[in-house]
């Protein structure tokens, strides 16, 4: 969906929506939507991630800590139909470089590849490495079904040799679960005050930084800041006491 950007730099944002209007017709006439975005009222489309941890959390730990090297685990799907593949995804961080690994599978097919089950990605060979290193890395850290995390995106990107990539995500949404299931419906949802009033900006590019983007960045006064959507989920969830006692474990001790 993503156009994959399997290596990039990666920079974040918390804006108001009034700044996130104002971005968006500076951004215009360097950038396009993307293609899922044209296809959407007012360029915005629905992503749900499962996110896997140990149940230690070790990797929300990480992600809490800023570790330089670090990696999340999760299941991404754009649509509740059954028919149509998710993806299991790595997002590792080496110092300040990105690298994003992901597999299609289809939906049946999800719980049994969480435990370990080897099932060839139909018709996507070329995912069988990515889906591989996946359940290694599953296994590495006896990982499972920790939340499930909803938000709406908007997506502008070139399509030139140094790809650029914007996004503002929006309304964003949490459930904690331990089920292998991937849906976007269904009761229990709780809004994560993050997006309250504001939009989260992603800046991703491959290559030399544009001086445009510089230039936006200084007229806006934009202060880049670490946000986790994964761990500021869990951090919600655990002080509106909607989380486990794993998780209470880890903010106790």
């Amino acid at each position: 969906m993503d156009g994959m950007l399997a290596c990039r730099y990666e920079m974040k944002y918390l804006v108001t929506e009034i700044e996130a209007a104002q971005l968006t017709r500076y951004i215009r006439p360097f950038l396009e939507y993307d293609k899922y975005s044209k296809l959407q009222r007012g360029g915005m489309y629905p992503i749900v991630s499962l996110y896997l941890d140990s149940q230690d959390l070790q990797l929300c730990r990480e992600s809490q800590q800023g570790q330089k090297n670090r990696f999340k685990l999760r299941i991404r799907s754009y649509t509740d139909e059954p028919e149509y593949p998710r993806f299991f995804e790595i997002k590792r961080r080496i110092n300040r470089v990105i690298m994003k690994s992901r597999a299609r599978v289809m939906d049946q097919d999800v719980a049994a590849l969480l435990r370990g089950k080897f099932l060839p990605p139909q018709g996507y060979t070329t995912d069988e490495k990515a889906l591989t290193q996946f359940q290694l890395y599953v296994a590495a850290v006896q990982a499972g079904p920790m939340i499930l995390i909803k938000y709406l995106r908007q997506a502008f990107e070139s399509t030139s040799e140094n790809r650029v990539r914007i996004t503002f995500d929006r309304e964003l949404f949490y459930k904690v679960t331990g089920d292998p299931c991937v849906r976007m419906g269904g009761v229990g949802w709780q809004h994560n005050d993050l997006t309250t009033g504001y939009a989260i900006l992603e800046i991703k590019f491959t290559g030399v930084y544009p001086e445009w983007l510089s230039r936006l960045v200084r007229y806006f006064n934009l202060d880049a800041r670490s946000i986790s959507k994964f761990a500021t989920s869990m951090e919600q969830s655990h002080r509106l006491g909607f989380c486990g006692p794993a998780m209470r474990s880890l903010w106790n001790g």
